[in-house]
């Protein structure tokens, strides 16, 4: 019997994990008590590690489409495929002709971290996409205009706050979000217990909203029109605290010029508080000596997701709530990903071929990327690379995305599973993954809630015939970048040489902990600690870490004032009465991305994948518990069971996220047991964030109605 430890990758929490194994078996996973971050806390995925490195649909060696059948191959002669098929295509058409797309557990995995920025330049187009444009994109962007780089996020100091206000977020359930931390309920309940308040606002009342303090609903997509009044109280009631930030921040003038015609008693009515709770909640946290105004993802993907995301910022700025203990900070690391990062952060260098959408941090928003794959001229994409994602699934009009793959001329996958989106692919690359790969969390410590550093060594070792996801990704890099032969024969022995090991020890030794400090932190050093190392809390670091060239905030930056011109629209549209309903998502905290649902203990219970409505709702549409309602958008139509309850505002309806395992060509047998429906069948890829593109995926107009009793068997057998 052996014992291991190391850290769950499968979310943002970055709990300890401690497994037993006897020989090549999982015999036990829990909590590690020791480790120095989670100190022994594990949600319900931490435990299904195990599913995945034992499922027998998980791909472990190269596949190649031979009709409607695969066929395994070997690594030389998928290599080889790739490099001919790649480069035909680009030869023929340009370097654009190939589009790239990662999904979001290439951030949770170091190999794919650590190699892919590199290879991604070396492909040379500028047809790249990320999931983070169907998430947090307006928050980078954001970043990058105030802070100077997309990816210096202010991460909540809860352990030391007395007031927490949280808008589209439940972080009971998402352990965190940009605030990588485990056990977020018992931070809350600390909080709490020293007489702190914990404030949601959110359209559902969700697990987080019960363990609130207050909560407020809110009408879906008007969140802006409550932080405009929000800040305009703060400059109504005097309430700033300028003594911190004034010397490095401009546009405090015209922030408040923005704001002044936004009073609570104009927005009051449109989005559902009352004018008096928008003074109180304003006047509570403004009282409070250290507060913080923290939204996520729905108010994220909206159609005004970078101004909410500019406003919650703003109002941390002004508040004198940021850069200090208990309000939002910026963390430290061990491995400087923000700084190794630093030629990264740049926008709108170029725009979308079809639509003219920008791209931001070197990626265009994946709103675009079907139109780009389906509208022929120059550039159209002809081929794809698809590395750890599933967007047929997660982007909006999966519909019209499923048809995009489906004519590509080539596309390959580096993908452990034939999902929805890879059984469109002529080749699948699958890596070694779970339990038999390093880890240390390069990316989710820059959101963490206190300097930490974890390395984990892999449980079990791979065989002959496998290969980790840095190897795939710099042999293809090896074969598709192009330049001088010489230059680049040397280039890639160096980069072959500097394994992930190798990179993180050097990272290490060259940060704030590393060489040149009193810590000596070497990977050495943290493999001797197999639980950890604790470097403090949060630390105030402006303005020196801001990346700004002036190293100023800017507040008042061209492209949000600009956005701000479509909020007398949105006034407009909330005054208009319409009898569709508003639909927005939600989470579970045993499912993060769709590929955990071929785990059985993530999808065992009752059906999750429901139509939540609101009893008054279900009254007016005739529609009982558990019977089946047809759910209609402008682009599509889905069926699915009604769940009712009060827990969510009246006016508003709400689908999980990632399900709909029913089409034909994938092998994730569980999942199809527990196939659910697509909710991105009712999102429109035209409806985007305007400074960004990122999807809007919540306050979806829909119309609800029952399904006759003669199609219910029908129905019910393609939702199970």
């Amino acid at each position: 019997m052996k014992v291991h430890y190391r850290t769950c990758h499968l979310c943002e929490a970055m709990c300890g994990l401690r497994i037993e194994t006897d020989c090549d078996q999982v015999v036990k996973i829990e909590g590690d008590k020791e480790d120095v971050y989670s100190k022994g806390h594990i949600c319900p995925k931490g435990v299904a590690l195990q599913d995945i490195h034992n499922d027998p649909d998980r791909l472990k060696y190269p596949m190649r489409r031979k009709g409607a059948e695969w066929e395994r191959i070997s690594w030389a002669e998928a290599f080889d495929e790739v490099e001919t098929k790649l480069n035909a295509i680009r030869d023929k058409h340009g370097p654009d002709a190939l589009g790239l797309y990662m999904g979001n557990p290439g951030v949770h995995n170091t190999g794919t971290g650590l190699f892919f920025f590199d290879f991604a330049k070396a492909l040379g187009t500028k047809n790249r996409f990320a999931s983070h444009s169907l998430d947090q994109l307006p928050q980078m962007f954001v970043n990058g205009e105030m802070f100077g780089h997309q990816a210096m996020f202010p991460v909540p100091d809860l352990d030391r706050t007395s007031y927490f206000l949280a808008l589209g977020a439940n972080p009971l359930v998402s352990n965190g979000s940009i605030m990588s931390t485990p056990d977020i309920q018992g931070k809350l309940k600390n909080l709490q217990a020293r007489g702190g308040k914990f404030v949601v606002i959110d359209p559902r009342k969700t697990r987080s909203a019960k363990l609130a303090d207050e909560h407020h609903f809110i009408r879906p997509g008007s969140d802006v029109l409550f932080l405009l009044a929000f800040l305009n109280t703060v400059f109504d009631q005097q309430l700033l605290r300028l003594e911190q930030v004034k010397s490095y921040t401009d546009g405090i003038e015209e922030v408040e010029e923005l704001c002044q015609p936004y009073v609570p008693e104009l927005v009051a009515p449109l989005i559902g508080i009352e004018a008096t709770a928008i003074r109180q909640i304003v006047q509570d946290f403004c009282g409070a000596e250290q507060a913080i105004c923290y939204g996520r993802l729905g108010v994220s993907v909206q159609a005004y997701g970078s101004l909410c995301h500019w406003l919650i910022n703003t109002i941390n700025i002004l508040t004198g709530n940021i850069d200090k203990a208990g309000g939002v900070m910026f963390p430290r690391p061990a491995m400087d990903f923000v700084k190794l990062l630093k030629h990264e952060a740049k926008a709108f260098r170029w725009k979308s071929r079809v639509r003219g959408l920008p791209e931001v941090a070197s990626d265009l928003p994946s709103t675009v990327m079907a139109e780009e794959m389906l509208t022929p001229g120059e550039g159209q994409i002809k081929a794809m690379i698809t590395l750890a994602g599933n967007p047929v699934l997660s982007a909006p009009n999966s519909r019209q995305l499923d048809q995009a793959f489906s004519q590509l001329e080539y596309q390959v996958a580096i993908d452990i599973y034939l999902n929805e989106t890879t059984r469109h692919a002529d080749i699948i690359l699958p890596p070694a993954t779970a339990l038999e790969v390093l880890h240390y969390d390069f990316v989710l410590n820059i959101v963490a809630l206190r300097n930490v550093a974890n390395f984990s060594a892999p449980v079990f070792s791979i065989n002959s015939d496998q290969r980790y996801d840095w190897q795939i990704i710099l042999e293809l890099q090896k074969r598709l970048e192009r330049g001088n032969s010489l230059l680049l024969g040397l280039k890639h022995r160096i980069l072959s040489w500097l394994t992930p090991e190798r990179r993180i020890n050097l990272g290490l030794r060259l940060g704030p902990y590393g060489l040149f400090s009193k810590h000596r932190l070497s990977l050495r050093k943290l493999k001797a600690n197999p639980h950890g190392l604790d470097f403090g809390p949060l630390q105030p670091a402006l303005p020196s870490r801001l990346f700004t060239k002036n190293k100023r905030i800017n507040l008042a930056f061209p492209r949000i004032v600009e956005d701000l011109q479509r909020i007398p629209g949105l006034i407009a549209q909330l005054k208009s009465k319409s009898e569709a309903l508003l639909l927005i998502g939600r989470r579970d905290l045993r499912s993060n991305n769709s590929w955990m649902h071929n785990s059985i203990r993530l999808v065992k219970g009752p059906n999750r994948c429901t139509l939540l409505i609101h009893p008054k709702d279900a009254t007016e549409r005739q529609l009982e518990q558990g019977c089946l309602a047809q759910v209609s958008s402008s682009v599509g139509q889905i069926k699915l069971s009604v769940e009712i309850s009060e827990d969510i505002m009246p006016g508003v309806v709400s689908i999980p996220h990632g399900w709909g395992h029913k089409l034909k060509g994938t092998k994730i047998r569980v999942a199809e047991q527990k196939a659910g429906v697509n909710v991105n069948e009712l999102t429109s890829e035209q409806v985007v964030d305007a400074p960004t593109g990122n999807a809007v995926l919540n306050a979806i107009a829909v119309q609800v109605r029952p399904v006759r009793q003669d199609q219910q068997v029908a129905a019910s057998a393609n939702a199970s």
